[in-house]
């Protein structure tokens, strides 16, 4: 039987359709949805709760003229399939298949790239005044769709700030799925919204504006009383005060799952001059029951049964690096009572979720405002306190200014647990922490380390409590190795590493999550009548290079292995180190991430297709060994006067 998302292809075919078939195609875009992200995994329930609101916006808007920008664009699934991407949907998060965010090479209707939150109203913003410099908006508006969480984020408010300050024709679609209102004041509001928001009815308020500020003598004084009376109205029936403040017109709240109504007020909404921002009521995870009862856990999963909610996959009794520290983090809050916990909105993804329930007082969630979560930790530390900040690699780059100047600078020990460094998997390029050894290995005063297993990651969360000066520790996503953690682990020696194996042929530096791969890439080696040294250098800063220097120069051939980017990371702080002290060896190569950003896909195909795998370490140990073997035999030509 054909569905009403059959007869879609593109934005266009929404014009014709009525309010019932919206609300078919609504069940059929959940439908795929469900059934696509059981699939591939992905963001589901926050897609869920915008299917309506996406369907209404295309109905009302004409892209690609009118240009709507998805915040962070995990709701925007809806979106990718009603432009032009049903049919290859099921390649969601797949590699090589589409990208789970808003991606401008994807598609025109990607108007921007996102990943990470509150950037859509500066987006929004730039466009807006762009195309009035170039004289094009005529008639066309830029919506920017953000959520309740984003705009927690200061870079909305900054933007919501300059929007009011240039009275651009700017729309900005609140979608709050976490706000309660009284029901009866959320009715009034919305109907009110509704039919404030008709061509007529501003027509008339400029008229009545007019007409007061006319009046001789009096008429500025009884257009202000008027709007004040106007104001206490709004502010009874409805919570935009803060947006009427920034000069924004406030319409809502609009319950986000009754198209008729949304499309109502969209419709009345484009032809308003001026910013305005629409205030849309949604539930996450909408048409699941499993999504709606939990949304956080529904909010990115993995594979799952569609009738049960169930995930799907091998039982692994081995835990995550996220479960080693959220375990080791309840031990060290025990044994020290000025121990504090910080997350920017990722109780749950950072594994801070135990530690707020044992520590309800010693825990901070500062809402997705990573800059203030840093700066908030180093006054903590001023105080005595320590504070662990757990973060993702690829969110802490949105408060580098921070960690240089409010930590590093005044020498505070705020400890960073960074997690997801390294390959990340199927989010894709916005969620690789590929950068993190880089852009921390230039900051004076910071401890850098990465553990190659849990108990050496408990020693190192142990170290970083005791070093009392700033520490970053990262690590990567997914299972660790399943090595027992010591009951009371002992701290490391500052800037030590760890020789793991002796050899004569070559050298192999690693650290963090390549560790165990370089290890098997050198048992492997033994097959071929290879003996490798390995070194665990455990520290990304300070690197010993005491070490490392030792034993290259007993090979004179270096292998190093780094999850991250080369560019300026950890292998470029060895060679430093080796030039400093005359000891760079005959040949080297290094092995990590050129000077590029990694596409979407499983984390160990990724790693495979970028050589940071044992059969990638393997073979480029090979290859290196041949080259040293012929630039060792081109030498002993030249000797003898052979060539």
């Amino acid at each position: 039987m054909k569905t009403v998302l059959d007869r879609i292809s593109c934005p266009e075919d929404l014009k014709s359709l009525s309010i019932n078939e919206m609300e078919l195609l609504a069940a059929d875009i959940r439908e795929m949805i469900i059934d696509t992200v059981s699939q591939t995994g992905g963001h589901l329930a926050s897609s869920l709760g915008t299917v309506e609101l996406t369907i209404a916006l295309y109905h009302v808007f004409q892209p690609p003229d009118d240009q709507i920008i998805w915040d962070v664009g995990h709701q925007a699934y809806a979106h990718k399939i009603l432009t032009g991407r049903k049919d290859c949907f099921d390649s969601l998060r797949c590699l090589d298949g589409i990208s789970g965010f808003p991606k401008r090479s994807e598609c025109a209707e990607d108007v921007f790239g996102t990943g990470h939150s509150s950037t859509s109203i500066s987006a929004a913003l730039g466009i807006t005044t762009a195309r009035d410099i170039q004289k094009r908006s005529k008639g066309s508006r830029a919506v920017a769709v953000i959520g309740d969480g984003s705009l927690t984020g200061g870079q909305a408010f900054e933007a919501l700030n300059q929007a009011g300050h240039l009275v651009k024709d700017l729309i900005v679609i609140l979608n709050d799925n976490e706000m309660s209102i009284s029901p009866n004041v959320g009715a009034m509001s919305s109907y009110l919204s509704r039919k404030l928001s008709t061509r007529p009815v501003m027509n008339l308020k400029k008229e009545i504006v007019h007409l007061l500020k006319s009046v001789p003598g009096i008429g500025e004084d009884i257009y202000k009383v008027a709007k004040r009376a106007e104001d206490a109205i709004k502010g009874f029936l409805t919570p935009g005060m803060l947006f009427e403040a920034m000069n924004f017109q406030y319409f809502g709240p609009i319950d986000g799952h009754r198209i008729d109504r949304l499309t109502e007020t969209l419709s009345n909404i484009r032809e308003i001059e001026g910013p305005v921002i629409v205030h849309v009521l949604t539930k996450k995870g909408k048409g699941y029951l499993p999504a709606e009862e939990n949304p956080s856990r529904y909010h990115g999963v993995g594979v799952f049964d569609v009738e049960t909610g169930s995930p799907i996959g091998p039982k692994n009794d081995i835990p995550s690096y996220t479960q080693v520290f959220a375990d080791v983090m309840v031990k060290l809050a025990k044994k020290h009572d000025n121990l504090v916990a910080i997350t920017a909105a990722m109780a749950e993804g950072t594994g801070l979720s135990t530690f707020s329930g044992r520590f309800p007082e010693r825990f901070f969630d500062v809402g997705i405002a990573e800059q203030h979560a840093v700066t908030f930790a180093a006054g903590l530390a001023s105080q005595g306190l320590i504070p662990v900040v757990a973060v993702y690699s690829t969110f802490l780059q949105r408060a580098y200014d921070q960690v240089i100047h409010d930590v590093a600078l005044q020498n505070l020990p705020v400890i960073f647990a960074v997690d997801r460094g390294g390959i990340v998997g199927e989010d894709g390029p916005t969620h690789h922490g590929l950068f993190d050894m880089s852009y921390l290995r230039n900051i004076p005063n910071l401890i850098i380390m990465a553990p190659r297993d849990e108990n050496e990651f408990a020693r190192m969360l142990v170290t970083a409590v005791e070093c009392n000066q700033p520490v970053a520790i990262r690590y990567p996503r997914g299972k660790a190795l399943g090595v027992a953690v010591d009951e009371n682990p002992a701290p490391l020696a500052i800037g030590k590493a760890e020789v793991l194996s002796e050899g004569k042929d070559l050298t192999i530096v690693a650290v963090g999550s390549m560790v165990e791969p370089a290890l098997d890439a050198a048992q492997r080696l033994t097959t071929r009548k290879v003996s490798a040294t390995v070194i665990d250098a455990r520290f990304i800063k300070p690197l010993d290079i005491a070490a490392i220097r030792a034993s290259v120069e007993q090979t004179g051939v270096l292998l190093t292995v780094e999850e991250g980017v080369l560019n300026g990371g950890f292998s470029s702080g060895i060679l430093e180190g080796l030039a400093e002290v005359s000891s760079l060896p005959r040949s080297i190569r290094r092995l990590g991430i050129d000077d590029r950003f990694v596409e979407h896909g499983p984390q160990s195909v990724l790693r495979d297709r970028y050589d940071l795998s044992s059969r990638g370490i393997f073979q480029n140990a090979l290859d290196l060994l041949d080259m040293n073997k012929e630039h060792l035999n081109d030498i002993d030509e030249t000797a003898h006067g052979t060539r």
